[in-house]
């Protein structure tokens, strides 16, 4: 290791410890490595790093999609959604525990974010859940493990500043994680479907009378899905309809969430004062991180960090596969000490050479990163996931973090499947783009 990188980490400890924002560290620390190591004009180089992250075309959809979350988040989406999905869910083994997974899989696709998915879902599934009688443990462990689908299927926060600081496309990444975020989506009913088999007690008896529901009070149900069904065409549809870019879509999103919203009788003036208000905090916020983590990224090439890491961990001569596995154990280790965010800004600069060296494909890796991510939202003790059911259900970290724990170790096995068959995450993508 040479001494740029030993100075990056302990400068990094330092910051962090001190409790200094992360876009701060960020920044202050790529800052301090180049006035240590190099001797650069940087108050000429610094404002020019953040001219060009901050004016990044694509980029420009994130605040978007945090508008158009913020939005949804006011609005009566979840009650339509529990309606329309009750009478389909009871059919299957676990009842109504399938719409915690099907409606967080639903409201992925429109939100981008992990922790509204959550909430939105869990505000109204989970009480009544609990008040027909359902298992408190499969209950909330099966919301947690579902909400982090926000992040997996498109559109994604996190793919969008990861397809900005590894300059990937992000309408490949979005393509890129459809098919693992159903496949993982499937997993978890199917884990639903087991374990209500083998504990039949988790299920209230009374709930059986649930596959009986008439077939036309099914399709009549369907009419409650249409709001959901209306977001995704607005954003999905005209994506991959060839459209609108993901910018576009996103303004689309933006424009179709407040037809909702107006539809549903949600508008006023608080409202719309509050969806501002908590838009220009979120953007805010994920912006002094993605220019932080842009700056260190620079600085770091500059100095030649990520080659010499690189070098190091070749050095170790591991098999691809189990680079993987060293991968998912550092990003579980960080998960419990750091947000999903400024685990992406704080390592893709120095891993991202690691894993293409490795020969392993840049939109495959977003999608492990993606999931790396989500495992880190209900990972204990700053699982952002277990925070927003703990505010829900008022039920302690470690109940919450141990009743989610099958679904953090079906994430684990997902990604290492994904290691051994990629082709599960590039072959939309390459259908679809070459």
């Amino acid at each position: 290791m040479t001494i740029e990188v030993v100075a990056l980490f302990a400068i990094l400890f330092v910051l962090l410890a001190c409790g200094v924002w992360i876009g701060l560290t960020l920044a202050l620390t790529a800052t301090l490595l180049l006035a240590m190591f190099r001797s650069i004009p940087l108050d000429k180089l610094l404002p020019q790093y953040a001219w060009n992250i901050l004016t990044t075309q694509e980029l420009l959809a994130l605040p978007l999609f945090i508008l158009m979350g913020e939005l949804l988040f006011r609005t009566r989406l979840s009650r339509s959604l529990f309606q329309g999905l009750a009478p389909w869910a009871g059919l299957l083994p676990g009842r109504l525990l399938h719409v915690n997974v099907i409606g967080c899989t639903i409201f992925a696709a429109i939100s981008g974010s992990s922790a509204a998915t959550t909430q939105v879902i869990g505000r109204m599934s989970l009480n009544e859940l609990l008040r027909r009688g359902y298992s408190r443990d499969i209950a909330i462990g099966s919301l947690a493990g579902a909400g982090t689908l926000g992040f997996l299927i498109p559109p994604s926060n996190i793919m969008i500043i990861y397809g900005v600081l590894g300059d990937v496309s992000i309408l490949k990444l979005f393509t890129a994680g459809v098919l693992p975020g159903l496949l993982l989506a499937a997993t978890f009913m199917g884990w639903v479907m087991l374990h209500t088999t083998l504990k039949p007690a988790m299920v209230p008896e009374t709930e059986a009378k649930l596959s009986q529901v008439p077939w036309s009070e099914r399709f009549a149900a369907l009419k409650d899905l249409a709001p959901a069904l209306f977001l995704i065409g607005c954003v999905l549809g005209s994506m991959y309809g060839g459209l609108a870019t993901p910018s576009e879509a996103a303004a689309v999103g933006v424009l179709g969430a407040g037809l909702v919203a107006w539809a549903q009788g949600a508008m006023s003036h608080q409202v719309m004062r509050d969806v501002l208000i908590g838009s220009v905090v979120t953007c805010s916020m994920i912006a002094l991180i993605v220019l932080g983590a842009s700056i260190l990224g620079n600085a770091a090439a500059f100095l030649g960090i990520p080659q010499a890491v690189a070098a190091f961990v070749k050095g170790l001569g591991l098999s691809p596969f189990m680079l993987i596995v060293a991968l998912i154990v550092f990003y579980l280790v960080l998960g419990c000490f750091l947000d999903g965010f400024s685990m992406i800004v704080m390592t893709l600069p120095i891993v991202l050479p690691i894993v293409k060296g490795a020969g392993f494909d840049e939109v495959w890796f977003g999608v492990f990163l993606v999931l790396a991510v989500e495992m880190a939202q209900i990972t204990p003790p700053v699982g952002f996931n277990l925070f927003v059911i703990q505010g829900l259900t008022e039920d302690g970290l470690g109940y919450i973090a141990r009743v989610t724990l099958p679904y953090l170790l079906i994430m684990i096995g997902f990604v290492l499947l994904l290691t051994l068959w990629p082709g599960i995450v590039t072959i939309l993508p390459k259908v679809l783009y070459g």
